[in-house]
């Protein structure tokens, strides 16, 4: 059996980086070809993870820039793309272009190993979603193909047998440019929901209730860039469980409503309480 020898007694100095979420990188990463401009992700870890989703973007002319801990992500240029089916299975995260597609061009085709029926795999609940959207979704040649209708898919009441939040995710990233409102029921309340939210709410949609078992979306027409420069106080905030707290103070109960409304809240006015409540932590 191996073991690990630490031999202490010595004082600690140094600096170590923390990187940014996984669980919220690997679906901000694909929520960003829904934007028609430029978006800047900051704190991104250097994971395989993001280097195979950065690939899958290549295959679409998506042009990536990674620095540092700096991830450029230029959809301009997006093609439709279908997914390969090697790519898809290495990587889990890579379902989430599944409603990413859908709410940009009304398709996705993503290729799926094995040709065996939707149903009894586990992003069920994800194809159930689309459908009550208004998709038609076909299984062909080893592929799912899911298509919005002629007029565009449309808002609806959408209830999940589970809390999935991989479903959640991608019935958010479908229904954002849909027509109407979209109402997710008992729907995932992890914190990766909050920050999909946010960053989904600061290119310009309207989503919310994230981090709540119920999520409403009101479709928007199309989103636009945005530079998320808020990826370390959503590391500390998914830290302590902030969303799924039942005793939070005034101020974290402001961080909250900051993260996951956005848009009008966001002033100097605004963000003077949560910046001291963010010094306070560190």
């Amino acid at each position: 059996m191996k073991q690990m020898i630490i031999h202490g007694g010595k004082p600690l100095q140094g600096d170590v980086w923390i990187g940014g979420a996984k669980n919220s990188t690997v679906a901000l990463i694909p929520a960003s070809i829904l934007s028609r401009t430029p978006v800047v992700l900051e704190g991104v870890p250097r994971i395989a993870d993001v280097i195979n989703l950065m690939d899958l973007l290549d295959e679409m002319d998506v042009r990536c820039e990674f620095k540092e801990t700096t991830l450029r992500i230029d959809p301009t240029d997006i093609k439709m793309s279908p997914l390969p089916a090697g790519k898809i299975k290495s990587l889990r995260a890579s379902y989430y272009f599944m409603g990413a597609l859908l709410g940009r061009f009304g398709k996705a085709v993503v290729g799926f190993p094995g040709g065996d029926d939707i149903g009894p795999r586990p992003i069920d609940q994800h194809i159930k979603g689309f459908e009550a959207l208004g998709a038609s979704v076909k299984n062909e040649n080893d592929q799912i193909i899911i298509t919005a209708p002629e007029d565009g898919l449309h808002g609806a009441k959408i209830h999940l047998k589970m809390p999935s939040v991989g479903a959640t995710m991608n019935i958010i990233m479908a229904s954002v440019t849909a027509q109407g409102q979209t109402i997710i029921e008992n729907a995932a309340k992890e914190p990766e929901i909050i920050d999909l939210a946010t960053f989904l709410n600061n290119m310009g949609a309207v989503i919310r209730g994230a981090g709540t078992d119920v999520i409403r979306i009101e479709g928007v027409k199309k989103l636009h860039g945005a530079y998320r420069f808020m990826m370390n106080v959503m590391v500390k905030t998914a830290g302590k469980g902030l969303a799924n707290k039942t005793d939070r103070t005034p101020e974290e109960d402001d961080m909250l409503d900051m993260m996951v409304n956005g848009g009008k809240r966001v002033s100097l006015q605004n963000l003077k309480a949560v910046t001291e409540w963010y010094k306070s932590i560190n």
